[in-house]
């Protein structure tokens, strides 16, 4: 599986931007897939995910509300769509794939198989 995030920019604090990841190589089907971000200096964050059958999302609970993720399955692409953003949410954005993710590891970035280059996100105060 190759992921391609995509979408992140330069925004002002309250904005809103929505991140893309393509999937290719083969179907998401049974795959788990995942967001996590990370910032300079700091570990690897669980931003959120989706069990591509289904579409069962969840969110961090210091994101819910502010962040969504949804599929389309006829593009085989996630989407993250991240409203009311900080400054603290200034962070390189990932997206992973997963094929044994179960709920108990679904935070956990080494249960994901795959991972995509990130994209920049920076929010200015």
């Amino acid at each position: 599986v190759q992921l391609q995030a995509s979408g992140g920019g330069l925004v002002q604090a309250g904005d809103s931007l929505k991140l893309s990841c393509a999937a290719s190589g083969r179907t998401l089907r049974g795959y788990v897939m995942g967001w996590f971000r990370q910032a300079p200096g700091k570990e690897r964050e669980f931003v959120g995910g989706i069990r591509w059958n289904g579409g069962i999302t969840w969110s961090e609970d210091s994101m819910r509300g502010r962040f969504t993720i949804s599929r389309d399955i006829a593009k085989n692409t996630i989407y993250l769509q991240m409203d009311s953003l900080k400054p603290e949410d200034t962070a390189a954005y990932f997206c992973a794939a997963g094929s044994r993710v179960i709920n108990t590891t679904r935070r956990i970035a080494s249960s994901y198989d795959y991972w995509g280059p990130g994209t920049q996100v920076t929010v200015s105060s």
